[in-house]
């Protein structure tokens, strides 16, 4: 799926992502989701593949062991937080700007 929250409003989009991780669990499918959002990313996923820019080489894979099923309160646990950090990072690097360490 690339990017099929992307144009919705943040209300929407939050409860469509429940719908997902709903339908995800219930059917046990691999899903590979593209977003340009760093908090959905850490929220959808048990895997996330941070890429560069062109030529798109995989800079991180950044294993989300956040407990199942998530709520709305997964996105306030110091974990989505540090998550969330760990990605940015990752994307820094593959722009080539500078991560304070």
């Amino acid at each position: 799926m690339d990017e099929p929250f992307g144009a919705l409003d943040e209300i929407t989009r939050e409860n469509l992502n429940l719908e997902l991780l709903r339908l995800w669990r219930e059917t046990g499918k691999t899903v590979i989701f593209v977003t340009h959002s760093i908090p959905e990313a850490v929220f959808l996923s048990t895997r996330i593949v941070v890429m560069t820019p062109r030529p798109g080489k995989i800079e991180a894979i950044i294993p989300v062991d956040l407990p199942q099923p998530r709520s709305f309160e997964t996105r306030e646990l110091p974990e989505f937080f540090r998550l969330a950090t760990e990605v940015r990072e990752a994307l820094r690097r593959g722009h080539g700007y500078e991560v304070a360490e």
